[in-house]
C-alpha cells in the first residue's frame, strides 16, 4: 500500500503519522511496518544519551494500523468515519525499540459490538514482541 493509500485510510500526517508501510491486509488483519529513525522528535528528550521509542509511541503505531484495516472494513461496508480510540487494556512491554530499529505490527479484529471495534495488536522489533494490548475504537462521524 503506498503512501497516499495510507494518507486516504486515515487523518494521520507527520510527524504523527507512524505506519511507513503495508506488508499485508485481510479482512481482520493487517500488518503494517514502521521504521524509526535517529532524527525523530522523541528522541531528543526520551532519552537523550539512550534514546527509547516511548511505549505511548509503540502503542499509537499499533492502533494507527488497527485504524487502516477498520478503514479498509468500513469502506467495504459503504460506511462513512474515521476510527477513534477509546480503550486501550492490557499493555506490555516486552523488548525497548531503537532509533534505526523497525518494528512489525500485527493487529486482528477479535469482535464487532454495535460501533464498537476490539481488537488486539502487538508490536515485534527483531521478531520478538516489543509492545502487545488490546484497544477499542468506535467510528466518529467526519
Amino acid at each position: 500500500m503506498t503512501i497516499e493509500q495510507i494518507h486516504a485510510a486515515i487523518p494521520h500526517r507527520a510527524p504523527m503519522l507512524l505506519v511507513d508501510e503495508i506488508v499485508s491486509l485481510e479482512e481482520k488483519s493487517i500488518v503494517c511496518k514502521k521504521s524509526f529513525h535517529a532524527d525523530e522528535y522523541f528522541f531528543q528528550g526520551h532519552y537523550p544519551d539512550q534514546p527509547l521509542v516511548p511505549g505511548v509511541i509503540l502503542c499509537e503505531c499499533v492502533v494507527q494500523s488497527g485504524a487502516v484495516l477498520l478503514a479498509d472494513i468500513m469502506k467495504q461496508a459503504n460506511s462513512d468515519g474515521v476510527p477513534v480510540l477509546t480503550r486501550m487494556s492490557d499493555v506490555k512491554f516486552k523488548n525497548m525499540v531503537k532509533p534505526g530499529d523497525s518494528i512489525e505490527m500485527h493487529v486482528k479484529l477479535d469482535d464487532v459490538v454495535s460501533t464498537a471495534y476490539y481488537l488486539t495488536g502487538q508490536a515485534k522489533v527483531n521478531g520478538k514482541t516489543a509492545a502487545r494490548l488490546s484497544f477499542t475504537c468506535t467510528v466518529a462521524s467526519t
